[in-house]
């Protein structure tokens, strides 16, 4: 499929589906750091999403309000993204990574932790299973953005046919291991597991290159996606965060409002060993090559939680970091587009 292809088919995706109050509702957000009337906003909003093939949540987040012509085009963006993935990933790519039950399989050495598919255990192993790990979480088979999930805690007298009634009539049949987190990553906050997501593209040459490092914090829910009230900020390259922490509603957090943890300056924990694993991981993907890796960390070292082969973008909110230029030439000179 060539790369005009696919955009025009996106754009014509997104002009079917334009919604005016989402639009609108984005013009709002950008008027917390800009003081044009929305009008003008929403104008420019349109003319961003034509000429630098700019989502409305893109323009919204990365302040692009604020940004002269040179800066905007320097900023990756999610049709752009969307288009490496449909150019690069192939359909067995995709395949390998959201199958849940097959990607344990698959890298089962590099997981860290222990997960079962309700399809493939008996009452008895579950009871194992639970016995071994009272407390877990409760995954459908094709969730995205953490939606679907959630957590159990039972006791030593469960009723594993119960249990198993329970999650599958919400549509769940994967039971995860709850991973106990560093100390460092609970100190930050301790009601979600704060991650790392690593976005990488396998050269056809076999080098991984690192796109962007992520560190992602819950902020009132169980996980720390940014679609679930999440934060984000960025990581250098020794696992530093850099900037504050930004979430979908561009609110902006020096430290964490629940726990006060400062989040500029955290220094993520064993970050050379997520680093390999993840290097590990990407080379035994070559079918997508354009990955958003998802790992926690105890204290015995990296855990995987996913791969996604549709990565959202991640920047930093130059409002938030001072960071006027985005991560487009990253991304150019390791895909080569």
């Amino acid at each position: 499929m060539s790369r005009a292809s696919v955009r025009f088919g996106y754009l014509l995706n997104r002009a079917r589906n334009l919604r005016i109050g989402n639009l609108f509702e984005f013009a709002g957000q950008v008027q917390r750091v800009s003081k044009a009337p929305k009008l003008v906003i929403v104008a420019d909003m349109l003319w961003c999403s034509v000429k630098y093939d700019m989502a409305f949540r893109d323009y919204a987040v990365w302040d692009i309000r604020l940004l002269n012509a040179r800066e905007r085009r320097t900023w990756m963006t999610h049709p752009k993204s969307f288009r490496i993935t449909r150019m690069h990933n192939t359909a067995e790519g995709r395949a390998k990574l959201e199958d849940k039950r097959r990607f344990a399989r698959e890298y089962a050495d590099l997981l860290g932790r222990e997960t079962v598919d309700l399809r493939d255990v008996d009452d008895t192993a579950l009871g194992a299973f639970l016995q071994r790990h009272p407390k877990v979480l409760a995954k459908p088979l094709d969730g995205q953005g953490g939606g679907g999930i959630t957590l159990h805690e039972v006791g030593p007298d469960v009723d594993v046919a119960a249990f198993r009634a329970e999650v599958a009539a919400s549509g769940q049949s994967i039971i995860d291991e709850f991973i106990v987190q560093h100390p460092d990553l609970a100190a930050l906050y301790p009601d979600s597991v704060n991650t790392v997501r690593l976005i990488t593209f396998l050269r056809p040459d076999g080098e991984v290159r690192l796109l962007a490092a992520v560190l992602r914090i819950g902020n009132g829910d169980v996980i720390d996606n940014f679609a679930s009230g999440g934060m984000f900020t960025m990581l250098d390259e020794h696992g530093v965060a850099l900037y504050p922490g930004v979430d979908k509603n561009s609110n902006v957090y020096r430290t964490h409002p629940v726990t006060g943890a400062d989040i500029v300056g955290f220094q993520v924990p064993m970050y050379d060993r997520v680093v390999a694993v993840t290097e590990e991981l990407a080379r035994r993907t070559p079918e997508a090559p354009y990955v958003g890796w998802d790992l926690a960390i105890t204290d015995d070292g990296p855990v995987v939680i996913e791969g996604n082969h549709n990565s959202s973008v991640f920047q930093p909110k130059p409002s938030a970091s001072g960071v006027r230029t985005g991560l487009l030439p990253v991304y150019q000179a390791a895909v080569g587009f």
